[in-house]
């Protein structure tokens, strides 16, 4: 018998079509997709932990966005049921809009939404200039997760939309490539930067 996240999704026959992404977006389901940091101080060791896990360890600390304090600080508790809540309700809407495996929906999302570019500065002789770099991978995968948490938290913040409504409509966006989606527009972002600082 297979296991399946939230004992209601396979993950059989999900495929990651991306090369560089097969490694790092694990797809190893738990009933509980809760570990509770074991392996925390083990290097590369979330590459191995299941995405869905990753997407609500993302959501209880999404970190700030612009200086924008307000919107992350106190309001992230860190409470890992209802991150659990949140995730199994957004999956829930997801599969009754798409009729398709939420699970895959989001790997394929994760995939769409990381960036393969970025930008870093580099100093010579007291000026500074923009250098554009590969992402590693599993940066490319942790950047995804950002973009897409921090523009649900923005989406909710001082709004009658609920965070599932939002984080339902991110996902979906960045399954089908939608520049609606904060973490697609962001990574066409830094990738038309990164092509303009060559």
């Amino acid at each position: 018998m297979s296991i399946k996240a939230f004992n209601r999704w396979g993950v059989e026959g999900i495929e990651i079509s991306d090369p560089g992404l097969k490694n790092y977006i694990s797809l190893k389901p738990r009933i509980v997709p809760r570990t509770g940091a074991r392996y925390a101080g083990n290097r590369f060791h979330k590459s191995k932990t299941f995405i869905v896990e990753r997407l609500m360890n993302r959501l209880m600390v999404a970190g700030h966005k612009a200086k924008k304090h307000v919107i992350s600080s106190g309001r992230n508790t860190g409470k890992a049921l209802s991150a659990y809540d949140l995730v199994e309700e957004t999956f829930k809407r997801i599969e009754k809009k798409l009729n398709k495996n939420p699970i895959e929906v989001f790997a394929k999302a994760i995939e769409n939404a990381a960036p393969r570019e970025e930008i870093i500065t580099i100093e010579y002789g007291g000026a500074r200039y923009p250098k554009a770099v590969e992402v590693a991978p599993q940066r490319r995968v942790d950047q995804a997760m950002k973009y897409m948490v921090q523009g649900v938290y923005q989406a909710s913040f001082n709004n009658k939309k609920d965070a599932v409504d939002n984080l339902v409509e991110e996902i979906i966006s960045a399954y089908s490539m939608s520049p609606t989606s904060k973490a697609i527009s962001k990574k066409l972002e830094m990738e038309r930067q990164a092509d303009s600082s060559r």
